[in-house]
């Protein structure tokens, strides 16, 4: 009688399977464009079955935002702020966290800034982050729920992407230089909306 072949991977716990293949797709969807990976692709580099790789995620967008939303558990994880510090320098702080997070991860947040636009989820994923990272920053700070209060917090990260992929691009300023500078333009920004006071607390 022929022996049926073993199959090439190997049985493991559900939980570590999952976070294997999310430690994977993290590093695939880095390297290459959404467009570019197949689920077969994937399950090839993971060393399993295409059918196990569904039993896991439904499809390539479901391990994507799942991807993308570990990620952010990450990032909100290390920025959580230290109660114990005044509020201007618990804020700096978790600004530096984030930056450390980024030049440790610069392809993975280069490819979720370009994904934004043509995948809905993922522009859902950074609204979510952006509203209540906004939400926290203004919490620390004790700010007024003034409108441009509001707004000075949430349009300030959309400026922050935009001066972190500078840096990137460049890398003619150290961290520390531009945190210093992020800091800055926030307090502008808070200025501007009338609650400046705020971050010389």
């Amino acid at each position: 009688m022929r022996r049926v072949a073993e199959p090439a991977y190997t049985r493991m716990p559900v939980d570590e399977r999952r976070r294997q293949l999310l430690e994977l797709g993290t590093e695939l969807f880095a390297r290459h464009s959404f467009a570019e990976l197949s689920m077969a692709r994937i399950a090839r580099e993971a060393g399993i079955s295409k059918a196990l790789l569904y039993h896991y995620f439904p499809g390539k967008q479901d391990l994507f935002v799942a991807t993308l939303q570990e990620a952010a558990e990450e990032v909100r994880r290390r920025t959580e702020p230290d109660p114990g510090l005044p509020p201007a320098e618990a804020l700096a702080g978790s600004l530096d966290a984030f930056l450390a997070w980024v030049d440790q991860n610069e392809l993975a947040y280069r490819k979720l800034i370009e994904s934004a636009a043509s995948v809905p989820e993922v522009g859902a994923l950074i609204a979510e982050v952006r509203d209540s990272t906004s939400a926290r920053i203004l919490e620390g700070l004790d700010a007024p729920p003034a409108p441009k209060v509001r707004a000075a917090a949430r349009a300030w990260l959309w400026f922050v992407d935009g001066a972190i992929l500078d840096w990137l691009d460049h890398r003619d300023l150290e961290r520390e230089e531009l945190c210093v500078f992020l800091l800055g333009s926030l307090a502008g920004a808070l200025a501007a909306a009338g609650a400046g006071e705020l971050l010389r607390q």
